[in-house]
């Protein structure tokens, strides 16, 4: 399986990835953008999918433009996101001119991404002393529930890889300066059919075959209704760490 068929499995599950996946807190956002001061910003959302940064970018006060490679989550963002409509585009090839936004943000998207390639082309979109920022939702495992779901699940290596290299670079390269990191603690509310669908918005998931997805629905099932922390529970709170790595554009 190729990363692009990877990462352009979504478009085919777009209703169920915006109705699942979690949003990203508006603290987030606000310290990401802090180093520009105040005032509307022109922000770049960068593998926006079906938009659910956009739309916190969008309620701050700021113009965003969505860039998105998936047909599918393309329309699924134009359709959930008034007023804004998304761009056809990539990491890799930014359609936007030189020098024209404040900020270009990839939330859960960045492990999509060549560097070597995305890191210049996200540099030639920002004005000097912009803000480039990877943003990660993290299942906060500590707890235990939430320990199994993700053992159940598990993370794609890319992410797991992208990660540990800005951890121990602490870098987007020599366009940009040194790496900073802050976590925001967050939690959606969610339900078994919500965990459910949550699951089958991964790529994981998407790409998997028929009876691997019927088994890992069946085990998703199970843990819903043997938990001791779910057991006999509609709903409950599903926590997450949001970790942003932002950097400024030298």
């Amino acid at each position: 399986m190729t990363i692009d068929a990877r990462r352009l499995s979504f478009g085919a599950a777009a209703a169920e990835y915006d109705r699942a996946r979690p949003t990203y807190p508006a603290a987030a956002l606000t310290w990401t953008l802090a180093p520009l001061g105040a005032g509307r910003l022109r922000v770049v959302d960068l593998g926006a999918g079906t938009g659910l940064l956009s739309r916190v970018i969008a309620a701050a006060g700021h113009e965003v433009v969505p860039v998105e490679p998936d047909p599918g989550m393309r329309a699924q963002l134009d359709a959930a996101t008034p007023g804004v409509r998304a761009l056809a585009g990539s990491a890799e090839a930014i359609p936007v001119p030189d020098a024209s936004v404040d900020a270009v943000l990839a939330g859960t998207a960045y492990h999509w991404f060549d560097p070597e390639l995305a890191h210049p082309e996200m540099a030639r979109v920002l004005r000097p002393g912009g803000v480039l920022a990877a943003i990660w939702n993290d299942r906060d495992k500590t707890t235990a529930w939430v320990a199994e779901l993700s053992r159940l699940i598990a993370t794609h290596q890319r992410v797991s890889g992208r990660r540990a290299e800005l951890d121990e670079s602490r870098s987007f390269g020599p366009l940009f300066d040194d790496l900073t990191r802050q976590q925001f603690p967050h939690a959606v509310r969610q339900s078994p059919q919500g965990i459910a669908d949550l699951v089958a918005s991964r790529s994981n998931y998407l790409t998997a075959t028929p009876a691997k997805q019927r088994l890992i629905l069946g085990q998703i099932a199970e843990l819903c209704a043997t938990h001791p922390q779910l057991a006999g529970r509609d709903t409950f709170d599903l926590p997450y760490l949001t970790t942003v790595y932002r950097a400024i554009r030298v």
